[in-house]
This record gives structure tokens, sequence and C-alpha cells, in this order.
């Protein structure tokens, strides 16, 4: 009986739950209507926002059980641009029906108990309208429990492989179910997502712990109804809303929110079979990725025809930047890219015969192509080499930027091989270095896409190392480390190790540069593989016979895999019994930065490194900057998610007195990703052997006689070995090597010889001046997308979400120039030091950049979101002539007098709402997202923004800075300005991204000035003859003045004179006279003339005049400067006396205005001795009488002084000080440290132990070392 009874309620059950499996009668018809909109903005009243909207009816027939047909009908697609209480959207009738033309086809599609697969659609139905279609059945997409009211599931959807938590609840009376299933999309195991272009920005985790730049969240509404064939959908709702920001989210973001709606509408019986054609499988009910290179989100135009639209587009390019940068024309090279984008491999040989003729359209055309990045690119580039109708240089340009810029994928990377070995690669050392390394690169961005990286990728590279090993050729060796290190492939460690000594099977021998280029070559594979890393640069850090350096570059690489708290502690016990002073306090300040720092990465290891540096401070904490050490700076802000870091590496050893390598690192953090940006690294190893342990004559005080030491055994450089580098230098972007050259004996011999006058008509130096008599002229652009970072996501529509960051500049440099020579040259270079030169010169130097962000919808069809764009050009045009005569040590410049204004640097940007699709081009909408009508010119303020926070239904504070600063000279006839323009609205004043939206304009601009001066030109002359009698002060003083006098009453007299003021200075006769009655037998004369004028034909040259003296004092070296207007009725100059005596005291005296007895002010610096015995410093500076305009400044700055003292950790003392004076004192504390205090007439402040890289002169190397020598000794 009670097997009965359960038998009983299990069927019972089971029926019930059947009643509810969600399932489609093949024999009847289902009719819903359908809706979906989605809108961008910044979810705030009163700012425009963009959106899009789909109304449609949708028919769901059977074909079999589980087989049915989606039929799609009464289409009309509207468009959103404006304020979303004013405006509406509007019906775009050519759009609903292009879009209609494919989605109102038969879809057929797979049903099984509430999960679509299969869909399948006719061949010539694009991919964008399957993924509409995929947003359609997604209603039909969940899974239905009965048994369960709460319940989670992680099942495929159209975001991917997701996790959902459902929650149903039953209507007694209806009997209906209403199910609400919320999706975490921000956490997928298998996410509908795709990411290009930031292969090499690597992702931070610990980053993204703090903070994120895009949340989103996604739930449906369901209600069943239960039928006899199973649950029926009668309503379904879904609502994804996205906030995304480029900072962190928390402080403001752009809001994305999808909607739609799905009805039942009527169901009846099928009256006929519905009829199709042949059909396509298209995949499962997952959002499918296409290639869309083509279609950038930030313009919209037809691709119809994109050879000859192509063709024009680089000849205008090329045309209206023939001079200089047209600002106006640069966002069309994003157009550019996209038309060569959709042209095939033929099309680019027709445009390569088309402009391989003509320089100019030549280079556009090669620069260009680099951003088509697929097979297309390689096969023409192959074609190229192959030919070898390249140069060198071109050849270098383009392959780098191809094989940066290709998509990483395994067809793209098995072709990129081919380049490896061809005969134009090997023709030239430098081509040959760049495809190696760059296919290095293109392996690293491959293994970023892809989980599992094949080694037959890395396999080329694995086998240069090899042979050039078994060869023993030191330059392939190192070649090859340096692409396996761009690689970072963890399959490549085995053939690293060969190159290790002590680490690898068979004894190994190589120099010390490829023993770094080894270690080096792990950096990327760190975060690979980061135990294997661990275990080998350990290693090679405990074996003590190593060179010095290459311990330390292991202990670099081993903190950079982030290495265990244990593994720290491992490293600390042995340094504890380290004796290489080099390496200990190397190790000691890269673990005090590390202690230090502030950024993501570092959070964990940081404290390990804090532990670390309590145990080795003792010995080790008081080392001197002269041994090997490392530096940095960083900095990370959790409101916008952004820092930055700068690194400084100096290695040393004892065997040398110079720096065996040097490294400077940057990186830049944002939203989740490290970005590297720049690093440099030099090594010496020639310079290395010729200074050895020690420089005759060298003292270590970095004094001259210092200098001269190091200059006299630079003179020895023909000693050093042929078979080694003087100097390596190397470069890397983002984390890439992409450059490393040698300079050798050879190279130098070359330069050398190249420039020495003996060689006269057969060297360059001759050849170029001759070029420059006949006239030269060179036009140089450089058009470079510098990144096009994209980010995809699915919405719950079928429609692509986009988050994209463009950064494009053009660079554009023209010189035109032809100099003449008088006498003319003989055939000797010598005759240039006794000649006069003149050179005319005119041309343009700049570059115009810009930057987009979207987010939003982009498709080939349609795009809407919201745009930031900004446009930063710089521009510099300049016209001069100049003449030089190195016999008379005389220099003349002269510069046209300004006629119209010149904007030199501006910076202008907004955010907007867009709207476009690719049937009403010229209808597309760009419209700020903060409208111009919010703001008139009566609201413009000045200051800080208002910090009130808006009322929740009440318009938003609104901010309108506006300001114009300008300041003129009417000698000059010049005058620059600085205007800005701001235009804001502030909701919450405390995040950071409403500080960026809105219209921002700032320009730096030349202008003539407003008094109207005629002008011909700006005479600018310098004169080095030497003085052939030094005089004292008094005595040049009252020459100086009785010459003024007499000057100027001869100038009132006769305004013929004045060109003589411009050539020969104050008059020389009136200047004798007075000497002779002085006592003197000669005019004085500077040691160094200085004269900037304005000339005109009309009038008298106005100006400046400086002249340096040297003066005879007793047991003193002195010098005086004075400056004196040219100009009629004014007496105004400034003198200033210096001088330093055998105490090594130096004073300046400054006086100016009227005859020098306007105002004054001095300066004393001496030298002095603490109480400790101690060196230090003392400088001094009084002011007796000063403008108040001087007084004013020094009041506003000194407001700053407290704040930027505290912030800099100095100390402060209220007392009262001398007035009118301000004195600083700098002590030595200990060999790297100095104590600093300043007084100001209020206040003292004073900080002590400030850390200083320059060792004192009474604290000796030889004592710092002796002492922990002994302390080590003691351990």
């Amino acid at each position: 009986m009670r097997g009965l009874l359960l038998c009983c309620l299990v069927a019972l059950a089971t029926c019930q739950r059947g009643h509810y499996d969600l399932s489609f009668n093949p024999k009847k018809t289902y009719e819903y209507r359908y809706e979906g909109m989605v809108n961008f903005g910044l979810g705030a009243p009163n700012l425009v926002e963009s959106g899009l909207k789909m109304m449609c009816k949708i028919k769901i027939n059977g074909v079999s059980p589980q087989t049915f047909v989606l039929q799609i009908s009464d289409l009309n697609f509207e468009e959103f641009n404006g304020l979303p209480k004013n405006d509406t959207f509007n019906s775009s009738a050519k759009l609903t029906q292009r879009i209609a033309a494919q989605l109102m086809k038969p879809f057929l599609f797979d049903y099984i108990r509430g999960h679509v697969s299969d869909i399948r659609a006719s061949g010539d139905v694009s991919d964008t309208i399957v993924n509409i279609v995929r947003g359609v059945l997604d209603f039909l997409h969940f899974t239905v429990k009965t048994t369960q009211r709460v319940y989670e599931l992680e099942e495929v959807g159209i975001h991917g492989m997701c996790h959902s938590q459902y929650a149903t609840e039953e209507n007694v009376d209806t009997k209906e179910l209403t199910i609400t299933q919320v999706v975490d999309v921000d956490n997928c195991r298998e996410k509908a997502a795709q990411f290009k272009g930031m292969a090499t920005a690597v992702p931070d985790k610990f980053s993204r712990q703090r903070g994120a730049s895009v949340i989103s969240t996604l739930r449906y509404v369901y209600s069943v109804k239960p039928t006899a064939e199973g649950g029926l959908i009668t309503k379904a709702q879904g609502l994804e809303r996205q906030h995304f920001s480029p900072f962190n989210v928390k402080g403001g973001n752009f809001k994305m929110q999808a909607k739609k709606e799905l009805v039942l509408l009527s169901v009846t019986d099928t009256s006929r079979a519905i009829t199709y054609g042949p059909m396509e499988s298209r995949g499962n009910i997952v959002y499918k990725f296409f290639n869309s290179e083509a279609h950038v989100p930030i313009m919209m135009q037809d691709l119809q025809e994109p050879i000859p639209k192509a063709i024009e587009l680089i000849r205008r390019l090329a045309q209206v930047n023939s001079y200089q940068i047209d600002s106006t024309t640069t966002e069309e090279t994003i157009k550019l890219y996209q038309l060569l984008r959709m042209i095939p491999y033929e099309g680019l040989q027709t445009m390569w015969v088309e402009f391989s003729g003509n320089n100019e359209l030549r280079r556009w055309f090669l620069d260009m192509i680099v951003e088509i990045n697929d097979a297309r690119v390689l096969k023409f580039l192959e074609a190229r080499f192959k030919a070898r109708d390249l140069s060198t240089n071109e050849a270098l340009q383009t392959l780098l930027l191809v094989f940066d810029h290709l998509q990483a994928l395994p067809e793209l990377v098995e072709n990129a091989k081919v380049f490896l070995d061809m005969p134009f690669t090997r023709s030239n050392v430098l081509l040959r270095q760049t495809v190696v390394l760059s296919y290095g690169s293109l392996v690293y961005k491959y293994c970023a896409n892809y989980t599992t990286c094949p080694v037959p990728a890395v396999q080329p590279l694995l086998d240069l190392a090899t042979e050039s090993l078994r060869q023993s050729n030191a330059p392939d060796m190192v070649l090859a480390l340096k692409a396996l290190g761009n690689a970072g492939h963890p399959a490549s460690i085995k053939t690293i190790i060969r190159f290790l000594p002590g680490v690898s099977a068979t004894p190994v021998d190589l120099p010390p540069r490829v023993l770094s280029a080894a270690v080096q070559s792990m950096r990327l594979i760190a975060a690979r593989d980061p135990h294997s890393v661990q275990d080998i640069t350990l290693n090679l850090f405990l074996q003590k016979e190593l060179p010095t350096e290459i311990r330390m570059l292991a202990f670099m690489i081993l903190f950079e895999s982030n290495p265990s708290m244990a593994l720290v502690s491992t490293v600390t016990a042995h340094l504890l019994q380290e004796h290489d002073l080099h390496v200990a306090s190397f190790a000691y300040t890269y673990l005090e930065n590390v202690a230090k720092s502030k950024t993501p990465e570092n959070y964990q290891i940081s404290t390990a490194g804090s532990l670390a540096l309590k145990l080795l401070a003792p010995k080790f904490g008081r080392l001197s900057y002269s041994y090997s050490r490392a530096g940095r700076m960083d900095w990370f802000d959790d409101n916008y998610l952004i820092g930055t870091a700068v690194e400084v590496l100096m290695l040393k050893s004892a065997t040398s007195f110079f720096p065996t390598e040097m490294m400077t690192k940057s990186k830049f953090y944002v939203i989740g990703r490290i970005l590297q940006l720049m690093e440099f690294g030099i090594r010496a190893d020639g310079l290395k052997e010729l200074f050895g342990t020690t420089i005759p004559g060298f003292n270590g005080d970095y004094s001259f006689n210092d200098f001269l030491a190091i200059f006299k055994s630079l003179q020895n450089w023909e000693v050093m070995p042929n078979d080694r580098p003087v100097i390596s230098a190397y470069t890397r972007t983002s984390g890439q090597e992409w450059f490393f050259a040698d300079v050798n004996k050879d190279l130098i011999r070359n330069i050398i010889m190249a420039v020495h006058p003996a060689e006269d008509s057969k060297s360059p130096l001759w050849a170029a001046v001759e070029g420059l008599q006949k006239g030269f002229s060179w036009h140089w652009t450089k058009p470079f997308l510098i990144f096009e970072a994209r980010y995809f996501q699915a919405t719950t529509l079928g429609l692509p979400l986009e988050i994209s960051k463009y950064y494009q500049t053009v660079n554009g440099i023209t010189v035109n120039a032809k100099a003449t020579i008088n006498p003319p040259l003989n055939g000797k270079l010598t005759q240039l030091l006794h000649s006069d030169i003149s050179v005319e010169s005119d041309g343009f130097i700049g570059f115009t950049k810009d930057f987009w962000v979207f987010y939003g919808i982009n498709t080939e069809l349609f795009q809407c979101g919201s745009e930031f764009k900004s446009k930063m050009p710089l521009s510099i045009p300049y016209k001069v002539t100049a003449k030089l005569n190195m016999r008379e040590k005389k220099f003349e410049l002269d510069i046209p007098a300004l006629k119209k204004e010149i904007e030199i640097l501006s910076v202008s940007s907004n955010v907007y709402a867009v709207t476009r699709n690719i049937e009403e081009l010229a209808l597309a909408r760009l419209t700020p997202m903060i409208p111009d009508s919010f703001f008139t010119n009566d609201e413009i303020v000045t200051g800080v923004p208002p910090v009130a926070r808006a009322e929740p239904g009440k318009v938003q504070n609104k901010w309108h800075p506006k300001s114009k600063l300008r300041v003129e000279s009417n000698t000059y006839g010049v005058g620059v300005s600085i205007e800005s323009e701001l235009k804001r609205l502030y909701y919450h004043e405390e995040y950071p991204l409403y500080y960026f939206l809105g219209y921002t304009h700032m320009a730096l601009k030349i202008t003539p000035a407003q008094a109207g001066k005629s002008l011909d030109r700006i005479h600018f002359e310098i004169n080095a003859g030497a003085s052939k009698q030094p005089l004292s002060m008094h005595q040049m003083l009252a020459t100086l003045k009785q010459m003024s006098q007499e000057a100027m009453k001869k100038l009132s007299s006769d305004p013929a004179s004045a060109a003589g003021k411009v050539h020969g200075g104050p008059d020389s006769r009136h200047c004798s006279i007075y000497l002779i009655s002085q006592g003197l037998s000669s005019t004085p004369e500077p040691v160094v003339g200085v004269k900037v004028y304005a000339m005109s034909s009309t009038q008298k040259p106005e100006g400046y005049d400086a002249s340096v003296y040297h003066t005879a004092e007793a047991g003193a070296i002195s010098a005086q400067l004075i400056v004196s207007q040219v100009a009629d009725e004014t007496n105004w100059k400034m003198c200033v006396d210096t001088s330093v005596d055998r105490q090594a005291v130096a004073k300046a005296h400054i006086r100016w205005g009227s005859e020098c007895q306007s105002y004054e002010m001095s300066i004393i610096t001496a030298p002095a001795v603490l109480p400790s015995m101690r060196p230090a410093l003392t400088t001094k500076v009084h002011w007796p009488k000063i403008p108040d305009s001087l007084v004013d400044i020094g009041r506003r700055f000194e407001s700053y002084i407290p704040g930027m003292a505290l912030f800099l950790g100095f100390s402060e003392q209220q007392e009262k000080n001398a007035s009118q004076e301000v004195s600083a004192s700098i002590g030595a504390s200990a060999a790297d440290s100095i104590d600093v205090m300043i007084k100001l007439p209020e206040y003292t402040i004073y900080r002590q132990a400030i850390p200083f890289p320059v060792q004192s002169i009474i604290y000796r190397e030889q004592n710092i070392r002796n002492s922990t020598t002994e302390e080590i000794g003691r351990a």
C-alpha cells in the first residue's frame, strides 16, 4: 500500500512538473509582440542621451517536435538622440527597410525543454542579424524547476557560460508561474566577450580588487502558463544595466540600459506549412563575434568601392599636409584605415603601382597599410621583400608596425615566419634584428590570446638560439635571447638555461652581455611560469662566483615573478651572509622600494619586503650611493584606478669604476591593467674595460678636475678590445624590445673620419655643406595609430556592446634652407672657421593628436552610444635668417615681425551622444552631452566649482569658467595669450568622472601686439669676442654711466646714429675719452655681448643690450652683467655683480631700475662647519628694496610653503627671523644624507637625514666599506 501511494505521488509530481516544462506544440502557431530598446548616457536629467529601439511581431511555427521556425514581421527601427524629457524616438524608414530585408527571412532553431540550440539561417543573412535573432530567442532560453523555489545553475546563455540564480512564485488563482532569473554576467566562466589590441597590457588582478571600471547586472522575469503541452511563456521582460567609467565606477559612470519585452498575442492552429530555402547552421544561443576590424565605432562611412576612395583620400591627405599639419583633416586617417581594411590583396598591389613613383604618396601608403592587420598586409610585404623595391628604412618601419598591429591568429603567426630567413631580411643587420624581435613580440601576443600556446610558434627562435650557441656567435646569441624574451614562451626555458652557468647541464663560459640577455629573457615568462623562473633565478643569485651584475639581474627577475613570503625569507637569510656590497646594496634598495610601493601589483610582496628590511637594515641600511642601487617612485589612486611607476636601476661592480648596466622603466596603471610604457637600458662593457677600477686623477667629489680626468681616460678609446662593444643600448615599449644597437670601435672610427677636416670633399660633412649651398628641402610626415584598444561584450538584445579607445597622431616636419658662404669654399672644410656664413630657412614642426573613447553599440549597420573626443594640435612655423662668423665669434639671427596670430598649442574635448546609421550617413547625430543652451556668457565665472550638491528634481549646478591671460611686449610687437573655457554640470563634485565631462578648450597663442607698432624684424646678436683688458667694477659702472648719458644725447640730436647702435653698442669714442680721463689706456670690451632689438625701416631700433664683463679683483673670480634698455627717454638698466673668492664664498649683488639705482637685492652662498664638525652650505637672500609686484608674488608663493613643507616631511617652528631675508643651510648629517633648515621672516622649516645621492667629501667610501665589512665579519 505504501509503495502504491509513493508511485502515485511521484506520478502526480511528474505530471505537475510537466505542465511547466517549456515547449511549443509543433502543430500550432504562436504570435508574440517583441520590443527591445537600449540607451546610453549618464542617467541624469537634462543631459543628452542616445538610444535605439526595435519593435516587431514574431511567429513561431513547428517543423518537428524539436525544430521550429521563427518569422519576424511589422518591423520598425527607431533612433534617439536628445534630452529624455523633451525628445522622442524617431523612426528610420531606410534603415528599417534594410534590416527587414534580412530579418524577415525565416530562421530555424531547435528547442528542447526550454533550451535553444542550433540556430539556422540563410547564407546571405549577416552575423549581425543572426545575433539580433539570438536576442529574441534568448527569451525562450531558461530553466524551470518546480521542485525548488530558489535554485542556482551554471548554464549557457547569450552571454556565455554564466551563473544564474532563479526564484519562482506561483499564482494560486491563475496557476501562472513567475520566474525571476538573475545572471552574473561579470563572472562568467566562458564569457561572450572579446579583447583586441590589449595583449601587451598585462591584467592586474590586485587592481581589480580595489575597484572596477565596468559593472553589469542582468535580470529576467518570466510568466509561464501551464498547458497540456507544457509551460507556455505568456510574458517576459529583460533588463540589463551596465556602468562604465574610464576610472573607478564608484566615482561616476556612464550608463547603459537595455530592456526588452515579449508578450503573447495569440495561439492558433497552423493552417499551412512554412516554406524556406537552404539553411546554414549559425551556432547555438551564445552571442557570436565576427571580424569587425573595418567597423570602427568612432565614425561610419560607405565602404563600397574602397579602392578609388582610398586612393583619392591618400592624395588629399598628402596634399593638405604637404607643408604643415592640417589639424582639420587628421581624423580622416581613421576613415582611410577603414577603407584599406576592405581592400583585397590585389587592390593593395594596384595602389602600390599607383603610388610607388611618388615619394610623398608612397610614404603615406606604407604608413597607412600597417593597420590592415591580417594576411593581406603580410602577403603584400612579402612581395616587397622579394622584389626588394623598398629601402631598408622603409622596410624596417613598415615591418615593425605591421607585426606590432597584426592580429595574433595562428595562421598569421605561421605566415610571419617566412620573413625570418628571407635574403632581403639578412641583407642588413638592423633590419634582421627588427624582424627577429618583432616576430618574438608577435608570438607573445599569440600566447596572450590562447591558453595553450603551441611550441611550433616559438621554434624558429629556439633554433636560432641553439645554433648561435653551437657556433659561439655572440651577436646571434644576444639577438635570439632578446627575441625569446619578447616571446615570453614558457617552452623556451629549456633553451635559455643552456646559456646560464650553474643551471645548464653542461659548463658554459659566455660574455657578460650574453648572460645578461639570458637572464632578462625570462622577464615575461615570470608571469606565465613563475615557479620555474624562481628556481632558476634563485640558483643564479646564490652563485657568488658569477659576475655581480648577473646576480643582481637574477634578483630583479626573481622579484618580478611575485615570490612567496617563504621565498623572500630565504633570499633575506642569504643576504645576511652577503659579502659583495654591490649585491647587498642593490637588493636592499630594491626591497626598500617594494616595501614602500603603493601600486596594487606589489600589495602582497610589500609586506614581505618590509619584514626583510627590518633584518637587513642594521648591516646594509647605510650603504652609500656609490654602490649599486635601485630607485622607484610610484603612486596609485583608488578613485581613478590610475597610477604610475618609474624605476631607475644602476648596476656596478667592484672591478670597475663605471656602471656596468643602467636601466630606466616606466609603467602606467589603468582600469585593471598594467601598461609598460618605456624602458631604456645601457651596457658599458667597453668603457668598463677602459676605466678599470680607478681613474687617474679622479677624487670622487665630481669637481672639474674629476671630469677632466674622465675626459683624459676617454681619449684612450683605441686601447679598448675589438671583440666587444663600447656601449650597448636598447629600448622597450609595452614590455617588448624593438631596438638595440652596439657602438663599437669601428663605428666610432667611422664617425670621426666622417667629420674629420682632413677628409674634406670626400666626407659626408662636405656633401652636406654643398647641398645646403644649393638649397635644401626636406619634408616628413608620419601618421601613426598609437593604440586601438577594443572590448566587445554581448548584450541581452543580441547587439554588441563596445568600449574602445583610439589614439591617433599625425606628425610633420618641414625644413627649407639655403646657405651662402663668403668667400666660397676652396676645397677645405677648415675654411668655414674663417668665413661669413649666412643661412635662410623656413619650415614647420608639429603634430596633431586625436583621442577617442567610445561606449555604445557598434555594428556595420548602426551605432549609438557616448563618445569622448579630444584634439591636441601643436604647430610651430618658423622663418629665420642666421649669420655666423667663427673668427669673430659672432652670431646673428633675424626673425620677421609677427603679422598674424599663430596658435601654438591647443587642447579641446567634449563628450557627445552619438547615433549613426549606414542608410542615412548625412543625418548622423553628434550632440554634446551637456547642451550648449545651458550656458550663457552672463554665467561665466572664475575660480573653483561650487561645492553644493544639486537636489533631486532641480537643475544641476553649473560651472562655466572662461579666462584669457595676455602678456605682450610693445617693444618687439608680439604677445602671448593663454585662453581657456570649460563647461561643466556637477552633480557630485567628489566624482572624478565629472571633472572631465563637458566642453573643454585651452590654447596657447602668439599674437601681434595690440599697439600696432610697425616692425620689420627682430634682431638677435651674440658677440663672444675676448676682452682685452679687465677693469674694476667701480671703473666699469662709472664708464657705462658716462657712456649712456652721452650716447643718448647724441641719439636725440642725430637719428642716423641709431644704426650704429645695432652693431657697435655704446659709442666707443666717448668710452675711450672717459677711460683715458680715468687713467686707463684702452676701451673695455665685454666678454660676451647680447643684443635683442626690434628693427624698423621707419623708426629707431629698440630693445635690450646685455654685456658680460670679467673684472680683475684680488683673490677672487669676478664677473659683471649689464643689461640696458635701448630706447628714447629711458635709462633703465640692470647691474649684476658676482664674485667667488678663494674661500668658495659666492656673492651676487643685483641692482636695477633707473641707472641701476631703484631696486636691489643680494645673494651670498658660503661653506660652513656645523657644531658637530660636519660640512654645511649656507645661502642668504636679502632684499633691501624690490618692486611691489615682486612682493606680491613672494607672498603668494610663501602661502604655499607650509603645506608643501608638510607634504615633503619638513617640520615647522614659529619664530621671528630677519625681515626682508630668507636663509637656508644644508649640512651633511651622514655619508648619504643631509639636514636642511630654511628660515623665513615669520617661521623656520627644517628636516633632518634627507637621503642624498652624492657622498660628502669628508665621508669617504673606504670608511663605510671598512665599518660594514667589520659588521659582516662579526655576524
